[in-house]
């Protein structure tokens, strides 16, 4: 039989504090800097192959992943944007693979305790 409860389940079942939350905040903090810099320098005409729109996407992931914010969507966005950059012909292929592995990685555990998404959405108390 199918149980109905697991459909309904939230997408994160714990938002971890402590170490575990401490490596989560650091992967957030250098998936999210990166894009913005590549995405920075682009505009100021540093590095002019590629598309300047795709940077644009993925440095704004790049903002909500260092907020901490829609983190599993923000770190998917960060993930497809980099294939696509890596998939169009890039200088820095590595980067781009590493950023993609990052974003789907993110997306995949979670923001951490020291996020906006575990203010919002992480462990409530029922006082009875």
């Amino acid at each position: 039989m199918f149980k109905t409860g697991g459909i309904l389940q939230r997408l994160f079942s714990m938002f971890p504090n402590g170490w575990p939350g401490r490596g989560l905040f650091l992967l957030r903090i250098v998936a999210g800097t990166l894009p913005i810099y590549d995405a920075v320098a682009r505009l100021m005409g540093a590095t002019p192959s590629g598309s300047s729109w795709l940077a644009v996407v993925a440095a704004s992931a790049g903002v909500f992943l260092l907020a901490g914010f829609w983190t599993p969507i923000a770190g998917a966005l960060l993930a497809v944007t980099h294939i696509w950059i890596a998939l169009s012909g890039t200088e820095h292929l590595r980067s781009s693979i590493l950023l993609a592995t990052m974003g789907v990685a993110i997306a995949v555990l979670g923001p951490g305790a020291l996020s906006i998404d575990a203010l919002l959405f992480g462990r409530k108390r029922l006082d009875i």
